[in-house]
C-alpha cells in the first residue's frame, strides 16, 4: 500500500498542499479531482519524489523506495529532441536495468510509429507513448496525470479497458482527470481537493452525490447568480 501521511508543500512561501493524507491500495483505482490550483499534481510529484515535501510521510508498505515500484505519466510527458519513440522505450527501461522487450505486441494495441521521431507526434500519440514506456515495466503502482487528455474517444475507451485490466493484475493506479465521468466509470473511489486540502473521499456508492457537491463547494455564490439570472 502506497501512503501519503499529513502531507505539506509550498513553494517561494505559498503553501499548496495542507496536511494531506491519502492511501493507494493495490489492485484499485483511485481517482483524484479538483479545480485547477488545488494541488493535483503537485501532490503527485510529491508522492513521486520530484518535489520533497516540507513535512508528511510517503511511504509504501513494503518499505522499498516508491519509485522503485511506481511509474509516473505527467501532464505532459517530455521528450528529448531527435529521439524515436523506440529510443524512447529502451531509454526509460534502461534508465532502470531493465530488459527491453520485444514491443510488437503492445504495438498492435497502441498503434504508434516507433522508428519516427517522438517530437513529431500528435498530442495523443505522446500521451500513448509514455504510457507504453510504463506499461511494459511491470510496476506495482502507476502514478497518472490527465491520461485521458489530449486522447481521442476511440482511445479513451481502449485506455479505460487497459487500466481495468491492470486493476485486476493487482496493478495500484492513482489518477486525476477533468472528465470526472470516466473517473465515476472506472474508480474505485475518489478523493476531492480543494485549495491544497482533502475535502472528501468518496466510495462507489456516493458517486452520485459528488457533481453535485463539488458544484456547490467550488461554485455557491454562482449558482445563487445563476438562480436570478435563469429563474
Amino acid at each position: 500500500m502506497l501512503e501519503i501521511l499529513n502531507l505539506r508543500k509550498g513553494f517561494a512561501g505559498t503553501p499548496v498542499l495542507h496536511d494531506v493524507s491519502l492511501t493507494l491500495q493495490p489492485g484499485t483505482l483511485h481517482g483524484l479531482v479538483g479545480a485547477n490550483g488545488a494541488g493535483k499534481t503537485t501532490l503527485l510529484h510529491c508522492l513521486y519524489g520530484v518535489y520533497p515535501p516540507e513535512a508528511g510521510t510517503v511511504r509504501e508498505g513494503s518499505g522499498r523506495p516508491v519509485r522503485e515500484l511506481t511509474g509516473l505519466l505527467p501532464y505532459e510527458p517530455y521528450f528529448y529532441p531527435r529521439i524515436t519513440g523506440r529510443e524512447y522505450v529502451e531509454f526509460c527501461l534502461q534508465a532502470r536495468h531493465r530488459p527491453v522487450p520485444d514491443l510488437r505486441r503492445w504495438n498492435e494495441v497502441l498503434e504508434l510509429p516507433l522508428d519516427r521521431y517522438a517530437e513529431d507526434y500528435s498530442a495523443g500519440m505522446k500521451k500513448k507513448l509514455a504510457l507504453l514506456a510504463l506499461l511494459v515495466q511491470n510496476f506495482r503502482y502507476l502514478v497518472l496525470d490527465e491520461p485521458f487528455n489530449g486522447l481521442d474517444l476511440s482511445t479513451n475507451l481502449l485506455l479505460m479497458a487497459v487500466l481495468r485490466r491492470l486493476r485486476e493484475q493487482g496493478v495500484g493506479i492513482l489518477l486525476t482527470s477533468h472528465l470526472l465521468g470516466s473517473l465515476t466509470e472506472l474508480c474505485d473511489d475518489i478523493t476531492v481537493l480543494a485549495e491544497g486540502r482533502v475535502l472528501r473521499r468518496y466510495a462507489t456508492f456516493e458517486f452520485s452525490q459528488l457533481a453535485g457537491n463539488m458544484l456547490d463547494a467550488l461554485h455557491q455564490q454562482k449558482l445563487t447568480t445563476l438562480a436570478e439570472l435563469l429563474p
